[in-house]
């Protein structure tokens, strides 16, 4: 058995994929399997992988969205750990060799990342300090932002038996719906090292596709309310994000003349503001 397995999701990304690929099968660390998860791509997909013959698994589905596609990959992967890489970002060499020696180290890891390269359009941006990374128990850092990039992660395969796969409800903010349910019950490692690099800003990205993303985090934020281990402290940052995103999206529906939709999350920030009284 593999010990990590790599999973690439792909839609239409025939343009980006060998240089991911690529930055799998060069890893310094060699025992993994490659998974590639194709949602139905009717771009030139299929032709730029048949150099990769025998070095991935290669699995066709109906286009089904990405949270599906991501539990596809989960369900046929082998590994004790799993690591995702988009379709548009890179590895750097010794990506997983790091992350694996995080794991001998602390017995009790369960999710380790690490810092990025951001590029958009070609041309590399610094982050801003809100998008500042951090270690440990980090639950109340993974409200306000998706913090940490799937590509960026290696999972212990066991941690998804706990806290569930992707919700596949949710046609985007899937991967930050899963760091809740996982910070919430176990420390995140972090690697202050830029290990991957996230290439931005073409057309085909879910934050391009979707607008008011904010729709989808509020789902997760109220799903999150549900969960047991929730203190009273976490809830109430919970509600007071709630409260915000509504107030984001009301007002982004306003201006667009969006009656209906305007006037549910005009209901709903109203809602959850009587808990904060």
């Amino acid at each position: 058995m593999p010990k990590v397995s790599v999973i690439i999701p792909t839609y239409n990304r025939a343009a980006f994929l060998p240089e991911a690929i690529d930055s799998v099968l060069h890893q310094s660390y060699q025992d993994f399997e490659l998974i590639l998860i194709d949602d139905g791509s009717d771009d030139d997909t299929r032709d730029i992988l048949k150099p990769y013959q025998g070095r991935l698994n290669y699995h066709y589905q109906e286009n089904a969205g990405i949270s599906k596609t991501r539990n596809t990959g989960l369900r046929i992967a082998q590994g004790e750990f799993i690591a995702f890489l988009d379709s548009d970002d890179l590895w750097t060499r010794r990506k997983l060799e790091k992350q694996m020696e995080i794991f001998e180290q602390i017995d009790e890891a369960e999710i380790c990342y690490t810092d990025e390269v951001w590029i958009r359009k070609g041309v590399r941006v610094n982050p801003k300090k809100y998008h500042r990374k951090y270690t440990g128990w980090i639950f109340q850092y993974c409200i306000p932002l998706c913090i940490i990039s799937l590509s960026s992660a290696l999972i212990r395969r066991n941690l998804f038996a706990q806290v569930g796969l992707f919700d596949e409800q949710l046609p985007a903010c899937e991967d930050y719906d899963l760091w809740l349910r996982a910070s919430l019950v176990t420390p995140i490692h972090f690697i202050p090292e830029p290990l991957i690099i996230k290439r931005g800003g073409h057309p085909d990205q879910l934050s391009q596709k979707y607008w008011g993303m904010d729709r989808f985090r509020i789902t997760a934020l109220e799903n999150i309310l549900k969960h047991p281990n929730l203190t009273d402290d976490q809830r109430g940052l919970v509600i007071r994000d709630i409260v915000r995103r509504c107030e984001i999206l009301a007002q982004g529906y306003e201006k667009r003349g969006k009656t209906k939709e305007w006037n549910i999350y005009r209901r709903k920030k109203e809602h959850y503001e009587r808990f904060l009284r």
